[in-house]
């Protein structure tokens, strides 16, 4: 009896949870590019150009077509493909070397801070160079290329490597670092406690979900993070925006944002595209979790009928 407990708490190899992460990733960015143009644009708006999520959505297929709406899939399908890979793959490592070594049990505390070294490493690594060249892409108006200053992702690099230097790519990197870090922490522990508490379903269980019922999961973890990182999520957008180049930086950093925000557009301001990102996130989350967790669950299977033979 003791040997099966000992089996049943074997985890997934960070390897599989990786590749899990990177295909939910693919899917996710196809289908919820659209709300990230509008998201990346509301929050730059400062003068009310867009009265809303619809009237900004239509805006843009009106002025600029219905494939304005996918601007900057190239970079964002690759962030969020390589993004999704690290984080599981990491979350997993640092789940291992926080479990108990006798009991294998992994603490909250534990869960906790796995995910938030997760967040962090993501944000460093991957995150911050690809939003910087994503939101200078959305924030650009119109489809003419001669009339754009950045012609695709590649190119978009390269002139910001050129005018602003290679430290122009992990521009609003400390705002990234603790919006990435804060919500992997509450992600993670919510996914796990939404999968046990909803369909008692425990990592090496053997047990498979269903992609409803990931989903479901996935859609409920992913609600928290954007309502408390919200402020955090503005300012990296509008660090990441502006240029270093032609003359002194509007924001200073990450508390000199902050602060500016709040002087001069009010509290309100600091949590503008709030609603686009409740419109992204958790089906992005539910979206990828349907993917990730039918190959981790399958590879559970497989690995526990192995185990039991």
């Amino acid at each position: 009896m003791a040997e099966k407990t000992h089996e049943s708490k074997k985890t997934i190899p960070p390897y599989v949870k990786a590749l899990s992460g990177s295909l939910g990733g693919v899917m996710e960015a196809c289908c919820l590019q659209p709300i990230d143009v509008i998201k990346t644009r509301l929050q730059l708006d400062r003068s009310g150009s867009y009265k809303g999520i619809i009237h900004c959505g239509t805006t843009i297929t009106r002025n600029e077509g219905v494939r304005a709406l996918w601007k900057g899939l190239t970079p964002f399908a690759s962030h969020l493909t390589l993004k999704y890979t690290l984080r599981m793959g990491s979350n997993s490592v640092l789940q291992s070397a926080f479990k108990d070594s006798q009991t294998g049990n992994l603490s909250h505390h534990g869960r906790l801070l796995s995910g938030f070294g997760a967040g962090v490493l993501e944000a460093i690594v991957i995150v911050t160079p690809f939003e910087v060249v994503k939101i200078r892409l959305q924030q650009q108006k119109g489809l003419s290329p001669e009339l754009l200053k950045y012609k695709g992702p590649l190119h978009c690099a390269r002139m910001i490597i050129r005018e602003e230097g290679i430290i122009g790519l992990w521009a609003g990197a400390a705002p990234t670092v603790m919006r990435n870090g804060t919500n992997q922490a509450a992600m993670f522990t919510a996914k796990n406690a939404f999968d046990g508490i909803l369909w008692n379903k425990h990592e090496g269980d053997g047990k498979v979900l269903q992609p409803w019922q990931s989903m479901i999961s996935g859609f409920l973890a992913g609600t928290a993070g954007p309502v408390c990182t919200g402020p955090f999520d503005v300012v990296k957008t509008r660090l990441m925006a502006q240029s270093r180049t032609g003359g002194v930086l509007k924001y200073k950093g990450m508390v000199h944002a902050i602060k500016t925000i709040y002087a001069e557009e009010g509290l309100r301001a600091l949590w503008k595209g709030l609603l686009p990102r409740l419109m992204r996130i958790p089906p992005g989350q539910a979206i990828m979790w349907a993917v990730a967790d039918q190959i981790t669950g399958l590879y559970e299977r497989r690995y526990m009928k192995n185990a039991s033979l």
